[in-house]
């Protein structure tokens, strides 16, 4: 059974995405730590992340390294923490959250819930950042 993250790659459940590539997809987390909090995701569903194959892995790891630094641009921060948790979808994911301290790399801290207008506020302005960059694979 496909897993979550998978549905929403494949359009079956709504994502706000912020970029799309052969390889990999990002988009915002609904339930964020922090506004612009995104999940980095492969498209090869594969649960740990240790099991990816070593190009996929470095692909993820660039992408997120991209989105990081459009975040930093778009949102106000002081650091971008980055967190390869794996527990809550068996799905490899890289959570990219832009932070201010080390406690807001809690999920602890997770919104319960989240609007799409917020949402899609932040995916904009970190979309916004990505484009100026001339990015091939930011998300329409």
């Amino acid at each position: 059974m496909a897993t979550i993250f998978t549905r929403i790659i494949d359009g079956q459940i709504p994502g706000t995405f912020v970029w799309r590539d052969e390889v990999c997809v990002a988009f915002m987390s609904i339930n964020p730590i922090a506004p612009g909090h995104t999940l980095v995701v492969p498209r090869l569903e594969v649960d740990h992340w240790i099991d990816l194959p070593e190009d996929v892995a470095q692909h993820l790891y660039r992408v997120s390294h991209l989105i990081g630094q459009a975040q930093q641009q778009a949102i106000p921060c002081e650091r971008i923490g980055l967190i390869v948790a794996g527990f809550e979808v068996p799905h490899t994911h890289v959570h990219v959250i832009p932070t201010r301290s080390m406690a807001d790399l809690s999920f602890a801290n997770a919104a319960t819930s989240v609007t799409r207008e917020d949402l899609e506020a932040s995916a904009s302005a970190i979309r916004s950042c990505l484009r100026n960059a001339n990015l091939a694979g930011v998300s329409d």
